[in-house]
């Protein structure tokens, strides 16, 4: 017969993550651990874009802020080591209603019928015009003493969430766009079609959203190229989603030598209320989306200042201290 492992449960989550503010939350904010969080919640392993870390909502923090890539609405993260208890339900409910998050996501090591009653109300009166909740607890599981894994278990969760997210990836799929999101995706594909022919960085996957990310050589690293409508802009930056003040620290030591390569200026943005710190180049007075005319001078200066930020970034970032930056993943 098959000689089967035993799959055992590991009790103690703070074996692995010590501390919820300085371990668990730069790790779920990690691009791989949020693929595995959007896999859980049936978007697929690319459904969560990274926006921010510890953002601020008036007084308080929220945990983690990110996008939903198939319609760009924002989606809360709050996360608790402990059991869910009512100070985070109230948190999650102030913190929904300042960002106006179409998805919020509590997780908890253990949810009580209570409070899974509690998000179960929260998705009754919200209804289908309203934000969606979860409540799922975050486990930890080996086999035969192997190193612990994660899951995430579903406690509390909209009753047609599924349906929700398989007819969102379906219209994407599909080209079912609102007329903002066909106007971005036929914005990035031309960028990506550029990129593809000119950058010294691979191209990905144009999405429906203002902005694309590309790699920099090590985890949590990103090349964004970015445009605003309101703000009437177009951004090239580089930024990463964990240890964002120390590397923003250790890049400025070394400003004068990324500068001469990128041949002018940057931006450096330290962002001090808690978002991701960036140095970025800008174009201002561009109008991204209406005016189709324009669009090949925009995707020639986001094509060409991405790929001087690149070539002036990656030695640096490449040498990065292991404190400060994971093992090369590109």
């Amino acid at each position: 017969m098959t000689d089967l492992g035993r799959l055992e449960r590991v009790p103690a989550l703070r074996e692995t993550w010590a501390d919820e503010a300085r371990d668990f939350t730069p790790w779920l904010a990690r691009e791989e651990n949020l693929a595995l969080l959007a896999e859980f919640l049936g978007l697929g392993p690319d459904g969560l874009e990274l926006e921010a870390v510890e953002r601020l909502v008036g007084p308080y923090r929220a945990d983690i802020l990110c996008r939903r890539t198939d319609d760009g609405s924002w989606v809360l993260i709050e996360n608790q080591l402990e059991r869910a208890d009512h100070s985070h339900l109230g948190q999650i409910v102030t913190y929904a209603a300042g960002l106006d998050a179409g998805l919020v996501v509590w997780i908890s090591a253990g949810v009580t019928p209570e409070h899974s009653a509690a998000v179960d109300w929260l998705n009754r009166i919200a209804g289908g015009d309203g934000p969606s909740f979860f409540a799922p607890e975050i486990q930890l599981w080996r086999i035969d003493g192997s190193r612990a894994a994660p899951r995430f278990d579903a406690v509390a969760s909209p009753n047609d969430w599924s349906r929700q997210a398989t007819r969102a990836k379906a219209a994407l799929a599909e080209g079912g766009l609102s007329e903002r999101q066909g106007l971005q995706h036929d914005y990035w594909s031309a960028v990506c079609a550029l990129v593809e022919a000119e950058a010294p960085f691979r191209a990905v996957s144009p999405g429906a959203r203002g902005w694309i990310n590309h790699g920099m050589g090590r985890t949590g690293v990103k090349l964004a190229l970015v445009h605003s409508i309101r703000g009437r802009w177009l951004r090239s930056e580089v930024l990463r989603s964990a240890n964002t003040k120390e590397m923003f620290a250790y890049l400025t030591q070394q400003r004068d030598r990324i500068e001469v390569s990128f041949a002018d200026p940057l931006d450096w943005e330290d962002l001090p209320d808690g978002r991701t710190s960036r140095m970025a180049a800008y174009l201002h007075d561009t109008d991204p989306t209406s005016d189709r005319d324009d669009w090949p001078r925009q995707h020639r200066w986001l094509v060409e200042t991405a790929s001087r930020m690149h070539d002036a970034f990656r030695p640096v970032i490449a040498a990065m201290p292991r404190d400060l930056a994971d093992e090369e993943t590109e």
